[in-house]
C-alpha cells in the first residue's frame, strides 16, 4: 500500500510500476485538477446536491486498440446496454487515429495497450462536475481539433 497524489499515480502508471483499469485512470485524471485534499473537499461539498449521472462505458474495438466511449461522446449509443443482456459489440476496421481525426465531440478513453491510455474530453460536464485533465500516456496527439 502506498499513498500517491494523482500526478504521482499517473506517472507510476505511465512508467508501468503500477496498473489500474480505465475507470480509475479517468478518476485520477479528474482528481489531478485539485492541488490539495481540502480543495477537493470544498469542490465536493459545493456540488454535492447537484445530482449524478449514471454512466456505462461502451467499448468500441478498433483495428489497433479500443476506445471506451462515455456519455456525451458523438459515438456513444443513444440506448446503451446497461445490463449486458443485449451483448452489444461495437467494432470497426478503422484505426484509433482515424476515429480520432474524424471526430469532434469527445468523451472517451483511448486504450492502445494495458499501460497506454489517453483521456479526451471536450464536452461540458453535467451537474457542475469537473472534467478530467486530458492525459496521454504516449506521444500521439489527437488534440488538433479540440
Amino acid at each position: 500500500l502506498q499513498w500517491s497524489s494523482p500526478p504521482e499515480a499517473i506517472e507510476r502508471f505511465k512508467s508501468q510500476e503500477i496498473w489500474f483499469p480505465p475507470p480509475q485512470f479517468y478518476e485520477f485524471c479528474r482528481l489531478y485538477n485539485f492541488s490539495s485534499l481540502s480543495e477537493l473537499h470544498k469542490f465536493s461539498s459545493e456540488r454535492a446536491l447537484e445530482g449524478c449521472e449514471r454512466w456505462m462505458p461502451v467499448m468500441l474495438t478498433a483495428s489497433d486498440g479500443s476506445i471506451q466511449l462515455l456519455p456525451g461522446d458523438e459515438l456513444y449509443p443513444e440506448d446503451p446496454d446497461y445490463t449486458g443482456e443485449k451483448k452489444t459489440v461495437m467494432s470497426t476496421d478503422k484505426k484509433v487515429e482515424e476515429l480520432m481525426k474524424e471526430g469532434s465531440i469527445f468523451h472517451r478513453i483511448v486504450i492502445k495497450t494495458i499501460h497506454n491510455y489517453a483521456v479526451y474530453v471536450n464536452i461540458q460536464a453535467k451537474y457542475k462536475h469537473i472534467n478530467p485533465v486530458m492525459i496521454n500516456c504516449d506521444s500521439s496527439d489527437y488534440n488538433s481539433k479540440l
